[in-house]
């Protein structure tokens, strides 16, 4: 896949990810948000659709209610919108699920999807494994996601280690993970971005593991 016919997809990115227990923390978004901004700019500058997808958990629920302000775009995004966009409202965590974006990018020929938005640990992730089922390429931003920290009875995990981690999963199957300077310079170029598979990626975990 030389020329990737690409889709930018804003997951999410609403105002209940920046206060509160879901507030994301790596890379905080003070960090992750600028280099959302410049992705869209670039998808802008490079004529490529643009999806910008909210997430509801329905009217009267404790987060995502689209009732409340926490349920809108941060001003970001919403203040760079364009009619072109698609604007979709999802209800689970992948972007495709119970949604017609499948089938929307297909009519527009689009084979390869860009991630970037909140949770890495929850709709980037279900959103990338979904569409190798689906036949979707994709690639996500490592820096312009981010993830939060997360304790159950499974465990705990911090959010940079939930990040980094996902990211190198993510790079190992699902998808091609890039710095959004590395995806604006293939944009610009047409490339597709590098990536690994799972084999290589446990051959060298393999290695790493060994001089540990």
């Amino acid at each position: 896949m030389t020329t990737p016919r690409r889709a930018l997809i804003i997951v999410d990115i609403q105002q209940q990810y920046f206060s509160g227990p879901l507030e994301i923390q790596f890379p905080a978004h003070a960090v992750s948000l600028p280099k959302i901004a410049r992705a869209i700019d670039a998808a802008a500058t490079a004529g490529i659709p643009v999806v910008a997808v909210q997430h509801s958990a329905g009217a009267g629920a404790p987060v995502f209610d689209p009732g409340t302000p926490a349920f809108a775009l941060h001003p970001e995004v919403e203040q760079r919108k364009a009619d072109s966009w698609k604007l979709l409202t999802k209800q689970y965590s992948s972007v495709y699920a119970g949604t017609d974006l499948a089938e929307w990018l297909r009519d527009r020929e689009v084979d390869t999807v860009t991630l970037v938005g909140y949770m890495t640990n929850n709709c980037i992730l279900a959103s990338a494994v979904e569409a190798e089922f689906l036949g979707i390429h994709t690639e996500v931003l490592s820096d312009a996601t981010g993830a939060v920290n997360i304790a159950n009875d499974a465990g705990f995990a911090d959010a940079r280690t939930v990040h980094e981690t996902l990211m190198a999963l993510l790079n190992s199957n699902w998808a091609r993970v890039a710095t959004t300077q590395t995806w604006t310079e293939a944009l610009a170029s047409g490339h597709a971005l590098s990536g690994s598979d799972l084999g290589s990626s446990a051959v060298a975990g393999a290695g790493r593991a060994a001089l540990a």
